[in-house]
């Protein structure tokens, strides 16, 4: 018995010891990331837009909350080139932001649907081409209402255009129901997908935080 006890106040001694030694590694790995991203957005000449904020403040706050949210943060980045109008730019950059988050959730569901379904026998490639045009179009116009901005770089092409840079934060709670409301909408577009309406449920219920 005594043994065990001095076993366990060992270990109880032991592990915040790792805990703090893990948590100094990673501020250590974040300090390291903060100062190579600055380093690569100052080489490009990259500037902070539409903010009092500066850069380094700027991408700072946005680690901060992505660190906050933890798993449940959904990192966006929406990009704009060779315009000329700013407001212009800042418009393609949350389109293309919606784009890209609507086909990342496309390319899941579909290599799902045709990973577990073709066992079946269903064509799935064929039979389900007109549902995964119309989930695509709609989780791009429903994600739209669920980013948050972080903030936007610009940098001078120097042809009279611009390239601009939006930074997003989806909280992946919100980006579910999103997708789930996507989902219904598309199903109802689709009489063919309805028969396997709740397969393509579970798909789309599950994400897919393993592939960012």
């Amino acid at each position: 018995m005594k043994k065990f006890f001095v076993i366990l106040m060992a270990a109880l001694f032991v592990m915040p010891m790792t805990m703090d030694a893990q948590n100094k590694q990673l501020e250590k790995a974040r300090k390291k990331e903060f100062k190579t991203k600055m380093k690569e957005l100052s080489k490009e000449d990259w500037k902070i837009f539409a903010s009092t904020r500066s850069l380094d403040v700027a991408l700072l706050e946005h680690y901060e909350k992505l660190n906050t949210m933890g798993d449940n943060a959904y990192e966006l980045v929406g990009i704009a080139a060779k315009f000329k109008s700013k407001n212009v730019g800042k418009q393609q950059a949350l389109n293309s932001a919606c784009i890209a988050y609507a086909q990342h959730a496309k390319s899941y569901v579909q290599g799902r649907i045709v990973s577990d379904m073709a066992g079946d026998g269903v064509a799935a490639d064929n039979e389900f081409d007109n549902f995964y045009a119309a989930y695509e179009r709609l989780v791009s116009a429903e994600i739209k209402g669920e980013l948050r901005e972080s903030f936007s770089i610009i940098r001078d092409l120097g042809d009279g255009t611009f390239e601009m840079q939006t930074f997003f934060i989806v909280d992946q709670d919100a980006a579910s129901k999103a997708r789930i409301r996507a989902m219904e909408n598309a199903l109802k577009e689709t009489e063919m997908a309805q028969k396997h309406a709740t397969k393509v449920s579970e798909f789309v219920n599950e994400g897919f935080r393993e592939n960012q």
